[in-house]
């Protein structure tokens, strides 16, 4: 077949619509090395490709069709006909061999560990007739609308190559001869001119165009039946170009056995293999490598210590975000370093902590998610993601590991900040409704126990004082006792998803009004005390409710009815009742609205509640491992409805919303590695220790402006706490024997602590304010009656 020199600019697309590849990967990997490119695979093709940090795609999918030029073709990604087959079982290095009754296709995909390319070997066999061809969309910097790509020659070599402001990559193909050769070759615009589109209309390439964009560009060209494809990475074309023909030289066999190579040097730091097989079944062993891989490759190398969320956009097919979870969130990084810390790796925690207390805001707390440089993508406030920074650095101070890290600053503009804002989060923790949330209260409560730690004398009485009282008061706040649902499911009570903020103001019927239940088409009109969701749970992982509590035995039983779905996998567990987040009924992706599924992650939470409450949590990491794909990884949700071949939905497999989820490998490692222990391997010890699992009966009652308590009981005093100076004038009984009292700056907040221990049942407290840096009273008094505390 002659092939053609390209030439000419590529039709435009007038009606772009950018989205990313499928979120279902098989295979996530980076080399342990100096190369700064991360690859995943999908559908049996690369998708997402990123460089040079984790947080930066360059390429949306490279992916293969097999023509034989007279008129059969067949792309790869959509034949779906293929397997993945380990190198090791936990090394993130596969064979991707792809059957067809007439060929046999394979591809082995890896980095150069000392440049920044990928290489792609592959092989056809089969009909003679048939050739493999080349098809890769560049999305330089996560950029869909200025890309520019060109098909040249360069120094006497047949290139594809593109362009975005200060990315540059460049492709090159190598023949079983050592030739660098191409076919036929084509650039596009993704929808008009690109080589599917080529296919599609003809049946065979037929286009060989020389430049497109700026735009949704592609790329693409005739293969040899075997061969090596590298792409290079650089801030030029040419410089990408000089990469790729490098590794091109080097050979594909020799980067791959450097790869592995790497790979089992650090597999061989890993010390906590040792004893794990009396323990753990072989999937059960072969998942916690794998996790403890998918937590290695998620980190970056520019920003030690930050990891993204997973290296996945959610149902990425149908998705237009420019974020999708290559960005960080504080809770999900805490929590992989829990995992870290689980697993032995000290010095990749104390990297995290470092990390954390260099993005940490002004006024304490963190932003929701985050670019790897500190830019803000979202800019929500959850108090838990202010909290688990505190719990990872007392965490590390166990462990003799803080390495010289000074946390005492970060813990008391955090604490601050918790103190301030507290009980009420602006966000749960699905980022979702405000008001008070039992995961993010336990969360909150355990960082100002640990944090107290880091302070001095006077804020830590107050993170102590804050923290009793809040753990005094969860279940005024947060329990539903005898609703409608309650009745239905056969329980006295529950544990509410989240309850309003108004309660703290002492509104009446506040819980029965309505919680708006986000990501679906129509509100489903659920007031906040009929929602129920898992995250009490957190309330006996970090001790502060015993699992036998009565209430949370009662929450258990309503979460398990309730939210609970058996599958083939094993049980799994959706988020809270109504959820939206998730694939329509009939299988379409999620686009703003839908049906949340099971979360394998919410299976491990289960796991650690059952392992406290004398459960064997063998059940749990079975069906973990079990929800899997086919590459062995853990995804964000799985499909628990009857199957839907045509989105490849099947029930206890992996849905199309995010894989690997990095959170979820954590989960599932921590919970390996608590087998034995008693309690989570997370739990955090001085909370433990001052709770043990029961409420306790603060000695004082504290009064704020967002909280004005109305009663305290006998043997209490009243702590008053302003964010400001204040002097107090307060009175008893109609206000007798008045007197004046400054606040004194305790840290974390102003404090004027009133003595009416010595005060009995049908006393009264009077009081008002007066504001020296205004120069004014507060022009109101408050009232705190006192009364008999309830049986």
């Amino acid at each position: 077949m002659e092939v053609l020199t390209p030439r000419g600019r590529a039709p435009v697309n007038p009606h772009a619509s950018p989205v990313w590849a499928c979120a279902r990967k098989d295979l996530v990997g980076t080399a342990i090395g100096s190369s700064r490119v991360w690859f995943t695979l999908a559908q049996g093709v690369l998708s997402e490709i990123y460089y040079p940090r984790i947080d930066i795609p360059q390429v949306r999918d490279l992916g293969f069709i097999v023509a034989d030029d007279a008129g059969f073709w067949c792309e790869l990604r959509r034949h779906a006909h293929y397997r993945v087959e380990w190198a090791e079982d936990d090394i993130p290095a596969a064979t991707i061999v792809h059957t067809h009754p007439r060929f046999r296709f394979t591809l082995r995909v890896c980095t150069d560990p000392s440049r920044d390319v990928l290489l792609i070997d592959y092989g056809l066999e089969g009909d003679e007739t048939l050739l493999p061809h080349l098809l890769l969309a560049s999305r330089l910097g996560g950029d869909a609308a200025r890309n520019q790509a060109w098909a040249e020659d360069w120094r006497g070599h047949p290139v594809l190559w593109a362009e975005q402001g200060p990315f540059g990559l460049a492709v090159l193909g190598r023949n079983p001869q050592g030739g660098i050769h191409f076919g036929q070759r084509s650039v596009g615009e993704v929808g008009a001119s690109d080589l599917w589109q080529d296919f599609s209309r003809h049946g065979r390439m037929c286009w060989s165009y020389a430049a497109a964009g700026p735009g949704e560009v592609a790329l693409g060209a005739a293969l040899a039946r075997h061969g090596c494809i590298a792409v290079g990475f650089s801030t030029s074309k040419e410089a990408a170009a000089t990469l790729a023909l490098s590794s091109l030289m080097k050979g594909f066999d020799a980067a791959w056995d450097e790869y592995l190579g790497g790979w089992r040097a650090w597999r061989a730091t890993q010390i906590w293999r040792k004893g794990l097989s009396a323990q753990l079944d072989t999937e059960q062993v072969r998942l916690l490598g794998r996790s403890a891989a998918v937590l290695k490759i998620h980190g970056d190398r520019t920003y030690r210590g930050a990891m993204v969320a997973s290296l996945a956009v959610p149902w990425g097919e149908a998705s237009t975000s420019r974020g999708g979870y290559h960005l960080v969130w504080a809770r999900d990084l805490v929590e992989s370093a829990g995992a870290l810390i689980a697993l032995g790796a000290l010095e990749e925690a104390r990297d995290v902590l470092a990390y954390l207390a260099a993005t940490q805001q002004d006024d304490g707390h963190w932003l929701q998610n985050q670019w790897l440089g500190g830019r803000p993508f979202w800019e929500g406030v959850q108090l838990d993601e202010t909290a688990f920074p505190i719990l990872l650095a007392a965490a590390l101070e166990e462990r003799n590991a803080l390495g010289g890290i000074p946390v005492r600053d970060m813990t008391l503009r955090a604490l601050r900040f918790l103190v301030r804002e507290g009980p009420v989060t602006g966000q749960d923790r699905w980022e979702e409704n405000s008001g008070i949330n039992a995961f993010t209260l336990a969360v909150a409560i355990s960082a100002l126990v640990e944090g107290a730690a880091f302070l001095d004398e006077r804020a830590a009485a107050v993170a102590l004082m804050v923290a009793d009282d809040w753990n005094a008061n969860v279940e005024s706040w947060c329990w539903a006792e005898d609703t409608a649902l309650a009745q239905r499911l056969g329980v006295p009570g529950y544990y509410m998803r989240t309850a309003s903020a108004e309660v703290l103001m002492h509104r009446d019927g506040a819980n029965h009004e309505r919680l708006l239940v986000k990501n679906r088409r129509a509100d489903c009109g659920l007031a906040a005390d009929e929602q129920i969701a898992t995250d009490f749970l957190q309330l006996v992982r970090y001790g502060l409710r015993k699992a036998s509590d009565p209430r949370i035995v009662a929450s258990v039983r309503a979460m398990d009815r309730l939210l609970r779905t058996q599958t083939p996998s094993g049980p799994v567990w959706h988020r809270y009742n109504g959820d939206g987040y998730g694939e329509h009924p009939d299988g379409r992706p999620f686009d703003g609205s839908g049906r949340g599924r099971g979360w394998p992650l919410l299976t491990g939470e289960r796991g650690h509640y059952g392992l406290l409450a004398g459960e064997d949590p063998q059940v749990y990491l079975s069906a973990m491992a079990a929800m899997t794909g086919r590459g062995g990884l853990l995804p964000e949700q799985i499909w628990d409805a009857e199957a839907i071949p045509e989105y490849g939905l099947d029930p206890g497999r992996p849905s199309g919303s995010a894989m690997p989820l990095v959170w979820a490998h954590a989960e599932y490692i921590k919970l390996c590695l608590s087998l034995g222990r008693g309690r989570p391997i997370d739990a955090p010890t001085r909370t433990w220790q001052r709770y043990g699992g029961d409420r306790t009966a603060p000695s004082h009652r504290l009064w704020r402006f967002s909280h004005p308590r109305r009663h305290l009981h006998p043997g209490q005093d009243l702590c008053v706490l302003t964010d400001v100076p204040a002097i107090v004038r307060w009175g008893v009984n109609g206000w007798r024997d008045p007197a004046d009292r400054a606040s004194e700056d305790w840290g974390l907040s102003h404090v004027v602590r009133l003595p009416t221990r010595g005060l009995k049942p049908g006393d009264s407290v009077q009081f008002t304010f007066y504001w020296p840096q205004a120069g004014r009273w507060e022009q109101r008094d408050f009232s705190v009656a006192v009364i008999a505390p309830r049986e």
